[in-house]
């Protein structure tokens, strides 16, 4: 995500450095046009790759890390029960509200129904 942030700054510079070689060519006015619109082409190019490129992909990196995050504590929460001797089904319902979308006992038993279901109409 830092690199999101440097970059519009990189093409600001980039541009500021254009510029001063424009103003170096000041005695020949017919190539100041396009010496001026190729200095502002940096500036354009730093925030398209903040935009589009970096901060997209400093965005999903973050989103990947906090996932780890949860699974690992999940993890370390799962092994410290067990190693303080915590019953099986407590646990294991503990573990399952840390868990955002845990399947439940009833829903698992819904969808495994729905299957049955599904497929005897598929098979008539």
């Amino acid at each position: 995500m830092t690199l999101g942030g440097y970059a519009p700054t990189v093409g600001i510079i980039g541009t500021v450095i254009s510029l001063t070689h424009v103003l170096e060519n000041l005695d020949t006015p017919s190539t100041l046009g396009p010496m001026i619109a190729a200095a502002f082409v940096a500036t354009l190019w730093g925030l398209v790759s903040a935009n589009f490129i970096w901060l997209p992909i400093g965005n999903r990196l973050k989103r990947l890390s906090d996932i780890e995050v949860e699974r690992m504590t999940l993890l370390m929460e799962g092994a410290l029960a067990v190693q303080a001797g915590s019953q099986p089904r407590l646990l294991g319902e503990r573990l399952r509200a840390m868990v955002p979308n845990a399947p439940t006992k009833k829903a698992a038993k819904a969808d495994k129904a729905d299957k049955a279901d599904k497929s005897l109409s598929e098979a008539a």
